[in-house]
């Protein structure tokens, strides 16, 4: 190799949890990131997952019967390796293997008693989703190696990619299994950062002080932490998602990232010309009317619509907050300006509320409120969900006659939930505005999924996107399409209060101005396309490769 020229692979397996089961941002982050590979890697990249017997009607993976049938044949019939082979339908349809992991959890003794062995990962205070997580680890790393051999790999340059603690054991038996390979491991948050924030002890205020293994015994994370750890200190090529989260590495896992690697987005999603104000009208108008049948009120077209989303982390994702701050804005609404705020968050629920549905079949208006007319799916308990307890805690439960409503959406918006039948971005389009005051965030979608729809946001510096955007934007406030607030372990409600000021100057500005806004958003989130950032990725692979090729 010429001095100065970057090893790049032949082949690419990245194996994830998320590869055809959406559940949190690392599927955004690879289904978004694989039409870019699968151009520069055409069919030589492979995105391996779990085989959880998706419905087809939910699915996005395509079966085929003739793709790589002859290894599969092999690998079944030799190994007795259970694989589905097919496409991942993203953008770039990328070949999908997807692996029956539920055989080898009866060998997990023995598949955890060689961990430990050879790298002393520590298993025994394993608990929860642990044992279904390493063991599908475990299989990934024998579909890469069936193949590799099946197919002859030993002499082209091979990279194995595993995300996130849960796929550690799979990188961790490559690297043992299969020495040529380049393999490389990526945190998008460490398992103990995660739990400090989640129990409400203060990250912030004291992380200098923080021993990651002491933290992990403590909140009883050993098992999690460990394989992380090993996989981190293990592979050739160790990366995470953004500053904030390599300093968490650093201090948490005692080991910095060779690499960072921010998450990018792909503007694909996102209509355009007509079809944008086409999407974007449709979406307004069932939240209109939605809302109002939901509360018994009529909303004119001008009202302003505002929104949270995200998993359900009350405090990490900031949804405390948001809701402080929509309650400050109800009382400091003195002129009575429609708003409507949503939290579009999946929660503990029945399904569609059949009183919302029945007078959604009808035309006419409703004239007075439902029962609890603050969420739009039953709860199975909401007397104990933590969202309604606070907006009953503050007597905000879109009486009549407010002009600032709250309505949560407890469901997946999979376009299939029984009140909205919309897909998530289908509704996203339709807000004037977006807001993601995240406690604990490494990078942050949500927000960069807003502005990609040319949808304003405000989110906080404890996220990897908001320090990205106040470098990138050099704009303190809306006008640059993201307000970045300051937060800190003890100003939630200074926090709170700059929100509540945020969207009342948005409101209050002017038809040109909030176009303005608009536009410099979406101008910001053309920088994190994955056309820039891929080149992080490239890099990770040159260092795992050429760390590889070290060993004889």
């Amino acid at each position: 190799m010429a001095k100065g020229r970057k090893l790049s692979p032949d082949y690419i397996f990245e194996a994830s949890w998320e590869v055809c089961n959406k559940v949190g941002g690392i599927y955004t982050v690879l289904s978004t990131r694989a039409h870019i590979l699968q151009n520069v890697f055409k069919d030589k990249i492979f995105f391996i997952g779990p085989d959880i017997g998706q419905k087809k009607e939910d699915s996005d993976f395509t079966e085929s019967a003739s793709l790589l049938k002859n290894w599969k044949e092999s690998a079944l019939k030799n190994e007795n390796l259970r694989i589905r082979v097919g496409r991942w339908n993203v953008p770039g349809k990328p070949i999908a293997i997807l692996v029956d992991f539920k055989p080898y959890l009866e060998h997990k003794n023995d598949i955890y008693a060689c961990m430990w062995e050879k790298f002393k990962v520590e298993s025994h205070q394993a608990y929860g989703d642990y044992d279904e997580s390493c063991v599908f680890a475990y299989a990934c790393g024998l579909v890469i190696e069936s193949f590799y051999k099946f197919t002859k790999l030993e002499n082209e340059k091979v990279i194995a990619h595993f995300n996130e603690w849960m796929l550690g054991m799979g990188a961790l038996y490559v690297k043992d299994k299969l020495p040529r390979i380049g393999t490389l491991f990526t945190t998008h948050a460490t398992s103990t950062g995660r739990s400090i924030a989640g129990n409400n002890k203060p990250l912030y205020g004291y992380f200098n002080a923080y021993n990651g293994d002491q933290m992990a015994g403590e909140l009883n994370m050993e098992a999690k932490h460990s394989v992380e750890k090993q996989a981190a200190w293990n592979v050739d090529c160790f990366t995470t998602v953004s500053k904030i989260t390599a300093k968490e590495c650093e201090q948490l896992l005692c080991k910095k990232p060779d690499v960072i690697t921010p998450n990018g987005f792909e503007d694909n999603f996102v209509p355009q010309g007509a079809g944008y104000a086409t999407k974007r009208n449709k979406a307004r108008k069932a939240l209109l009317e939605i809302s109002g049948k939901l509360t018994g009120e009529y909303f004119d077209d001008d009202t302003l619509m505002v929104a949270i989303g995200g998993r359900y982390e009350y405090k990490n994702k900031g949804i405390d907050v948001f809701i402080e701050a929509m309650n400050r804005f109800r009382w400091s609404n003195t002129d009575k300006k429609q708003v409507l705020a949503f939290i579009l968050v999946p929660g503990w629920n029945n399904g569609p509320r059949a009183d919302l549905q029945n007078r959604l079949a009808t035309k006419d208006k409703a004239a007075t409120p439902l029962e609890s007319p603050y969420y739009t799916h039953d709860l199975v308990e909401p007397q104990n969900d933590k969202i309604c307890q606070y907006l009953r805690y503050l007597d905000f439960i879109n009486q009549e006659h407010e002009f600032v409503k709250l309505i949560f959406v407890p469901s997946y918006l999979t376009g299939n939930d029984g009140i909205f039948n919309i897909h998530y971005y289908d509704l996203l389009i339709g807000m004037d505005i977006t807001v993601f005051p995240s406690y604990y965030e490494p990078w942050g979608y949500t927000p960069l999924e807003s502005i990609a729809f040319g949808i304003p946001t405000i989110t906080t510096n404890l996220t990897g996107f908001g320090l990205w955007a106040k470098d990138e934007s050099h704009v303190e406030d809306l006008s640059g399409g993201v307000e970045v607030i300051e937060r800190t372990e003890t100003n939630y409600f200074e926090v709170a209060e700059k929100i509540k000021t945020a969207v009342a100057s948005y409101l209050h500005s002017g038809r040109a101005e909030q176009d303005k806004i608009r536009k410099a958003a979406k101008t910001l989130s053309g920088k994190a396309s994955w056309e820039h950032f891929i080149k992080y990725y490239f890099e990770a692979y040159h260092i795992a490769l050429k760390n590889a090729a070290k060993r004889k």
